[in-house]
């Protein structure tokens, strides 16, 4: 087998990371004996397709490719609403019915937990579905660029693939290629108003964009945050430099466009860096900061503070969290990776004390005024590296020491000094979030290594039409 070569293949299963995998489907004999055993990972392809793969990588056991031409359609295939599906980094299963897209994710989760972490005697629960297919996003980031990229069906009737200037998400696996687009079906109504207005008032006014080798030009990113709970809006401009004239008219225009804004913010990104942040920033109208609800909680949500997604699904997860650690309101707790403290405010009245640890000084900066909103004084934040022992930090303060912990780390996991502090600690409980259920099995082998036994675990789907899937899990020591 060679890369560039076509075969064709029938999907046979769907795995984790939006992959289907099949085998070769060939009469020749020879074929078949060479090639028959070997797996072809496919992407956007479900079991039941049979498709014309040209082969990418090929490894000794199995090899990756890309689907040319979709021979037999599964019938678990849907037309996808989205006119820029296939193209857009945005979604990866919208053309998969959704019952079908929570039930993989099911299956992904199980042999997960069973064949790779070997675990066999604990509660599965069935996942939790969305209870938004479409519009459940409270945040979107669309970029600029100057080399607008064309699909292939359009680029063969232009005079070049990149031309003119776009605003939308990134092609897949391309930072630098950017699909110009008028609508997107994952924030709202009024996301794509705005997003249409945007590039209509800059592009009609042949305002430069940005170019990082250059490293020149104005616009970057238009980030949209939008609260589920309250009427609150967010429009931040993410720009190279400061242009206070031209903001002041794109502020007149949007605000005529779209009087729901309840805020508009101009952040200033000096470096090379492609990211939607800012190094400072400008509140060109409103407070700078919109206001939303988890449970009974509200939170303060600034243009570069971290929430929840999906804020509608963020309160089934936490209430997930919270009756797997089965609160008495007696316990001392730990929120491990607390970011702008909402899962430790959350729980704050259903124990003792809780602690909420977390190495990003801005998020704890937003963790104390989420407090103070609150009127929380059962809760503590503290800056801390969980890649580094946080044990002398917790003896400096006198901190007691947990009767249960409540993790939330980032896909990468824990780092191995966390779970050594963890195991330190002896904690009755521990309460395990994450997005990436395989590096949650790994870290939970090291838990339950060390007397620790995995007692259930719950599914919530956070992002339909992805392969994304936050799991709870439950460890107790007895």
């Amino acid at each position: 087998m060679q890369r560039g070569e076509i075969y064709t293949v029938l999907i046979e299963k769907f795995v984790f990371e939006g992959n289907g995998i099949g085998t070769i489907q060939t009469d020749d004999p020879v074929l078949q004996e060479a090639e028959g055993g070997r797996k072809i990972f496919v992407p956007f392809a479900y079991p039941g397709d049979l498709v014309k793969v040209e082969i990418q990588k090929v490894k000794k056991n199995y090899a990756e490719g890309i689907t040319k031409e979709l021979l037999t359609a599964s019938q678990s295939r849907v037309s996808p609403r989205c006119k820029y599906y296939t193209h857009c980094g945005g979604c990866k299963q919208q053309d998969l019915s959704y019952p079908l897209q929570t039930a993989f994710k099911q299956q992904q989760v199980a042999d997960i937990f069973y064949r790779m972490g070997g675990f066999t005697d604990f509660e599965f629960h069935d996942i939790l579905p969305s209870g938004r297919v479409f519009f459940y996003r409270n945040k979107m980031e669309f970029s600029f660029s100057n080399m607008k990229w064309l699909p292939p069906e359009e680029f063969l009737l232009a005079d070049k693939q990149k031309s003119g200037a776009a605003l939308g998400l990134h092609v897949p696996g391309a930072y630098n290629k950017i699909i110009h687009m008028d609508e997107c079906f994952l924030q709202s109504e009024e996301s794509n108003v705005i997003l249409r207005k945007t590039a209509e008032f800059f592009f009609s006014r042949g305002t430069s964009i940005y170019n990082n080798k250059a490293h020149e030009g104005y616009l970057r990113n238009l980030v949209i945050k939008q609260a589920s709970h309250t009427p609150d809006l967010m429009v931040n401009l993410v720009t190279f430099t400061r242009d206070e004239q031209l903001m002041n008219e794109y502020k007149e225009f949007i605000l005529k466009e779209m009087p729901k804004i309840t805020t508009i913010v101009n952040n200033i990104n000096e470096r090379k860096a492609m990211v939607a942040t800012g190094d400072y920033e400008f509140t060109d109208y409103g407070s700078g900061y919109i206001y939303d609800k988890i449970g009974e909680c509200t939170f303060r949500i600034s243009a570069n503070s971290f929430f929840q997604t999906n804020t509608f699904q963020a309160e089934y997860l936490y209430e997930v969290a919270r009756k797997f650690a089965g609160f008495t309101g007696d316990e001392i707790v730990y929120d491990l990776y607390c970011g702008a403290g909402t899962i430790t405010l959350y729980n704050a009245k259903s124990v003792k004390q809780i602690y909420g640890f977390e190495v990003t000084p801005s998020a704890i900066e937003d963790a104390l005024v989420n407090k103070a909103l609150n009127n929380i004084d059962n809760a503590e934040f503290f800056t801390a590296d969980l890649y580094k022992t946080f044990l002398p930090a917790l003896e400096e303060a006198g901190i007691p020491k947990p009767d249960i912990i409540i993790a939330d780390p980032p896909r990468s996991g824990m780092h191995e000094n966390t779970v050594k502090d963890i195991l330190a600690l002896s904690p009755k409980k521990i309460v395990y979030i994450s997005c990436n259920p395989t590096t949650q099995v790994r870290d939970i082998k090291g838990f339950v290594d060390n007397g620790y036994t995995l007692k259930e675990i719950q599914p919530v789907d956070m992002f339909p039409h992805t392969f994304h899937i936050e799991n709870v899990a439950l460890l107790t020591r007895e």
